[in-house]
């Protein structure tokens, strides 16, 4: 348990900084686009606007740190219950909302404070409440419907970007959310991981949604940081990368709180959910003339922003 709590911890870290070194490298590539040659018709980033986007170093940089987080996570949800490893590592939210603060020169409001420890208490209540891990056996076909599932966040998600534009935001940072809770599922339940079996990991349908749903929830998550708020975009992909899989690891998989404590279980995990939301609806007025006003600093400024100068 405690390996595992470790190990989600360090993931929520890497994807936490990772998420604001990619806002970073979006918004400096949405400034180089402001002539609207990288939009939609819709006023959406289209694709070469974010291939742009992900060519920046600090975006390099925190794709790095994100496969990082995803090798941590993946294991972490081999050691825990998915309710449990997927809140502490959705608690990346806490660590994006501190660093945008010094990175992207954004200023947190009281709400946005209380919200962050809302959900750090509920995380605190989780690690409590959690018991032993359940099975990672299901049949085949639910691998199938794994895949599926995938597919569809990562297809609807780019059509709903490209036809809602820039008010796709916080549904983007929620399918991508959902995007990667999929991958958790699907690393919880492949198999030919142990023991290892190269024949039926490759086999695995499971395999093939962990792929799908990975570039995909980047995508979407590389889009909601292009075209809004990256607490916002963040808090968004909490929810989704959350309730999903806590409730089939619950539901499907057998995991399970200790006993005689499940109403805190439920507690942390509806506070953590709450949390995020809150997080999501008071950053959601940072974009526009604000935002743009906050990117853009005087000369004398910029080196106060950052200690990169970024």
């Amino acid at each position: 348990m405690l390996i595992g709590l470790l190990t989600a911890i360090a993931a929520s870290i890497c994807y936490g900084t990772g998420s604001v070194l990619q806002a970073v490298g979006s918004r400096k590539s949405a400034r180089r686009e402001a002539d609207a040659s990288g939009v939609t018709q819709h006023g959406g980033p289209n694709l070469s606007s974010t291939a742009k986007a992900a060519m920046t170093w600090e975006f390099i940089v925190g794709t790095i740190l994100d496969f990082i987080g995803f090798g941590l996570g993946a294991l972490a949800a081999r050691l825990l219950p998915l309710f449990l490893s997927q809140t502490v590592i959705s608690a990346n939210l806490v660590i994006t909302a501190v660093l945008s603060v010094r990175m992207l020169g954004i200023r947190l409001a009281r709400k946005e404070w209380t919200s962050i420890g809302v959900v750090c208490s509920a995380l605190i209540l989780l690690a409590t409440a959690a018991g032993h891990e359940g099975g990672s056996h299901t049949p085949i076909a639910t691998h199938w419907w794994l895949l599926v599932i995938a597919v569809a966040l990562t297809v609807g998600g780019t059509l709903a970007v490209r036809l809602l534009g820039a008010r796709a935001a916080i549904l983007a940072g929620l399918l991508s959310g959902l995007g990667f809770g999929a991958l958790g599922v699907g690393v919880r339940v492949l198999n030919g991981v142990d023991p290892f079996d190269l024949s039926a990991l490759l086999s695995d349908p499971a395999l093939y949604a962990i792929l799908v749903a990975g570039i995909g929830g980047m995508y979407l998550h590389t889009v909601a940081l292009q075209i809004g708020s990256v607490n916002g975009a963040t808090a968004a992909l909490v929810v989704g990368e959350t309730v999903l899989p806590g409730a089939i690891g619950v539901l499907w998989l057998g995991d399970a709180s200790r006993e005689g404590l499940a109403w805190m279980a439920v507690l942390g995990f509806v506070l953590a959910v709450a949390g995020a939301v809150a997080v999501a609806w008071f950053g959601a007025p940072e974009g526009g003339e604000e935002t743009a006003q906050a990117e853009e600093p005087q000369p004398g400024e910029l080196a106060k922003s950052s200690p990169s100068g970024v």
